[in-house]
């Protein structure tokens, strides 16, 4: 009898969590790269249909904080300490005894912080057709930020042409789509940002009508007094606490605020309550918050929109790659104090 060649083996380094954190944001000690061994470059044998991938790219993104406490209540579980951390990525397909994926095969999905990872729910992976746009795109673009971006304005902001629109945290991975999206809509755009540098990169690149450093604002609710005198129409929602109070003073009748995400509050045991909800009432605002996951029946008509607005020089992308797994911890941590330009992505492969 024929016997089966011994499979190739590697080692497998990747970034573990030492224990739930709780009242602060994350510290890159928080984060642990371990040795994970040697894996062998192959799906094990009786196992249901999985996918063995090296992974390429991978995300960094603020919901990931909320998975690392010990709370149960969210859509997504909480990582577990000492355990790898889990986030999009971008993988070539190693092995695979699923029907749907072979080797070689690149993928987008939820993968492991480390080098190869073995994918026990293939059928939620998407494979990626390669061209002439990056591969690591697909985790921003092309991937969850753009298509929050894409949802959330089409689907929950209902915008009209000529609209007054608002998006903070307007340079981060989502914040940029949107206001592309709102211009090519017709509408009137302003950003925030925490520096001057990416103030400068929503007028100078991503064709915003105006920008502000909200750091460099006493008073918030005078600086949207000042750059929306007629008031907001739409609020895409990035950060919450005082911008939000301030925003809705300045909300227009029946205005829509998205709530994308507050990453102002993401790593508050004690969150900043709102003062000005009252508003809600007299303005007939509509605000709601969302997950891009309820809109997937969308996902297809945004992959070619995206695909087409990129190709055609409406839509611009920046992202912040730094370059090694050893500086994923680093990377995802400096969401947490501004200091990515763009979308953060950490490449672990080029291969």
């Amino acid at each position: 009898m024929e016997q089966q060649a011994a499979a190739p083996m590697a080692r497998n380094r990747k970034v573990v969590l030492r224990e739930y954190i709780t009242g602060r944001p994350p510290r890159e000690d928080d984060m642990v790269l371990v040795d994970g061994g040697t894996v062998t470059l192959r799906v094990p044998e009786g196992a249901a249909p999985a996918v063995l991938v090296k992974n390429l790219h991978l995300s960094c993104d603020p919901y990931m904080r909320g998975r690392m406490r010990d709370f149960h209540g969210s859509y997504i579980p909480p990582f577990k300490p000492g355990s790898v951390i889990e986030g999009l990525g971008v993988a070539r397909v190693v092995d695979s005894t699923h029907p749907g994926f072979s080797a070689g095969d690149i993928v987008s999905g939820m993968t492991g912080w480390e080098e190869y990872s073995l994918i026990d729910k293939p059928e939620q992976l998407n494979k990626i057709q390669q061209s002439d746009i990056p591969l690591s795109y697909h985790l921003g673009l092309l991937g969850m930020p753009g298509f929050t971006a894409y949802a959330g304005f089409y689907e929950i902001c209902s915008p009209k042409k000529g609209e007054f629109v608002f998006v903070s945290a307007a340079s981060g991975a989502v914040g940029q789509i949107v206001g592309q999206l709102a211009k090519l809509h017709g509408c009137y755009v302003v950003g925030s940002a925490g520096t001057n540098q990416k103030v400068e990169l929503l007028k100078d690149k991503f064709g915003f009508d105006a920008a502000f450093n909200y750091k460099e604002e006493p008073d918030l609710t005078a600086a949207l007094k000042r750059y929306f005198p007629e008031g907001i129409d739409i609020y895409f929602e990035n950060v919450g606490g005082p911008m939000l109070d301030a925003v809705l003073l300045s909300m227009r009748t029946h205005g829509r605020i998205a709530v994308c995400g507050m990453v102002s509050q993401n790593a508050l045991t004690d969150p900043v309550g709102i003062h000005n909800i009252f508003c809600l009432v007299p303005k007939r605002i509509r605000m709601q918050g969302f997950i891009q996951s309820d809109h997937l029946h969308m996902f297809p008509q945004f992959l070619s929109d995206m695909a087409k607005h990129y190709r055609d020089g409406k839509i611009v992308y920046v992202e912040d790659m730094s370059i090694g797994l050893e500086n994923a911890p680093a990377a995802f941590v400096g969401l947490f104090s501004g200091k990515n330009v763009g979308k953060q992505v950490v490449c672990v492969s080029q291969e």
